[in-house]
């Protein structure tokens, strides 16, 4: 069993390419819902992890709810990337967490989901 991709519905398809592309994340293919209303544009990582970015006409603010907490990258420095990035928010400033065994930051993306950076503590 493998995970194919998570799909995550966005107010606006290109700004949230842009932010993920700052982690390593390209875009790998696309297609329009019948009718045209939805398109959906998937990026991956090195490691062929997709996320599906739906983006709908007129829908432009989601719920997030309280059974979807953050989407975790691994990145090789949180400090310079937390310093680094364009985010839209800070939910927690970098801190090692030893009971995770890792330094840790977390941000919000364009449409205010939490995206934890994760750095393996040596």
């Amino acid at each position: 069993m493998e995970l194919i991709h998570i799909n995550l519905n966005v107010a606006d398809a290109d700004e949230t390419i842009e932010f993920y592309e700052q982690f390593g994340f390209e875009e790998t293919w696309e297609f329009e819902t019948p009718g045209g209303n939805t398109q959906n544009r998937y990026i991956a990582d090195d490691n062929g992890t997709e996320l599906q970015l739906s983006d709908t006409s007129d829908d432009e603010e989601f719920e997030q709810g309280t059974a979807w907490d953050h989407l975790a990258i691994g990145v090789d420095d949180v400090d310079d990337v937390f310093d680094e990035i364009d985010h839209y928010g800070v939910v927690k400033e970098p801190g090692d967490q030893p009971e995770a065994g890792a330094r840790t930051a977390f941000v919000y993306d364009p449409d205010g989901r939490k995206v934890e950076l994760v750095q393996p503590l040596e």
